[in-house]
């Protein structure tokens, strides 16, 4: 057996020659592994695979955690994680975007980079395909950070930059915000979806892949909220919103990202230490259901900031 890998359009790879279901050799075990690590993105398509062969599919890349809301995991299989658009809840996740109304869309973010400490990575496998729109995007911030000039990468060696959690969208500064209005039902506090207050978290404005040692831009539109302390490196307010603008801007070229369009059997697996995702969602009574497996984070990336 022997994988075959086709490169993605930009970043990542689709990776063939192999069945899920039958036993795989700890040869290409480690084989997976190190492709995951040198493109962060990996596609997998036409795999025809039950929940049990997801979760142990998605042990091959570390442990699995569980999510913390019982309410979006199967009982059965607490390991999974269900997302699901065209059903009673699709009320909290709708919005309006340019006068069009949008189930689910999410701009680009990290998991949990609220908490100083994201899961490693993700496993989706298409359960259901919308019959439109339902895409889901990628984006290498590895392969962003390398094509930053020089100045700009000493500048940002020194900075850190902080995140903070709102359930809120019009509240977060660095999404784009033109022709945006939240639903009725949208959520305007966490305890409305029952999530904790999130203290605000720091992390450094380029972080080492604790991994494979690459840098990476760690700069996401979602939560973004400001450079910590930008005076104590020669940048003004005005300066270091500039900065996080252009580097917002920088990392969502089309060079640096990949949209996947999904098919029936498709799998996407990504490290969430490298890329980041989004979604543009779908309109109002669209079925789409995708199955998620999560690949525990045992490195903390940042911190969280304490209350005094």
């Amino acid at each position: 057996m022997s994988l075959q890998i086709t490169p993605l359009n930009n970043v990542g790879v689709e990776v063939s020659g192999f069945d899920i279901n039958a036993p795989i050799s700890s040869e290409i075990q480690a084989q997976l592994k190190a492709l995951w690590y040198e493109h962060a993105i990996m596609v997998f398509r036409g795999q025809d695979i039950s929940p049990e062969k997801q979760i142990e599919f998605s042990r091959i890349f570390g442990p699995l955690e569980l999510h913390p809301l019982k309410a979006t995991t199967s009982e059965e299989y607490p390991e999974l994680f269900v997302l699901e658009n065209g059903g009673d809840k699709d009320k909290f996740f709708t919005a309006f975007y340019e006068g069009k109304e949008i189930v689910g869309r999410l701009d680009w973010h990290m998991d949990l980079h609220y908490t100083g400490r994201p899961n490693h990575g993700a496993l989706l496998r298409a359960v259901v395909v919308a019959a439109e729109d339902g895409l889901t995007g990628f984006g290498d911030l590895a392969k962003a950070y390398d094509a930053l000039d020089d100045d700009t990468k000493v500048l940002l060696e020194k900075l850190e930059v902080a995140y903070s959690f709102s359930m809120q969208r019009r509240h977060m500064r660095y999404v784009n915000l033109e022709g945006y209005q939240p639903g009725p039902y949208s959520p305007k506090k966490p305890s409305d979806v029952n999530f904790p207050d999130f203290p605000d978290a720091v992390y450094p404005a380029v972080v080492t892949h604790p991994i494979s040692g690459r840098k990476v831009l760690e700069i996401v539109e979602q939560f973004l909220d400001r450079v910590v302390t930008p005076q104590q490196f020669g940048l003004s307010n005005d300066e270091s919103i500039e900065l996080l603008e252009r580097l917002v801007a920088h990392g969502k070229k089309p060079e640096f990202t990949y949209f996947h369009e999904w098919r029936e059997g498709d799998m996407v697996l990504w490290d969430n230490w490298r890329a980041m995702h989004c979604t543009t969602g779908t309109k109002p009574g669209i079925k789409r259901v995708i199955n998620r497996t999560t690949i525990e984070g045992d490195v903390t990336l940042g911190r969280v900031i304490k209350a005094e």
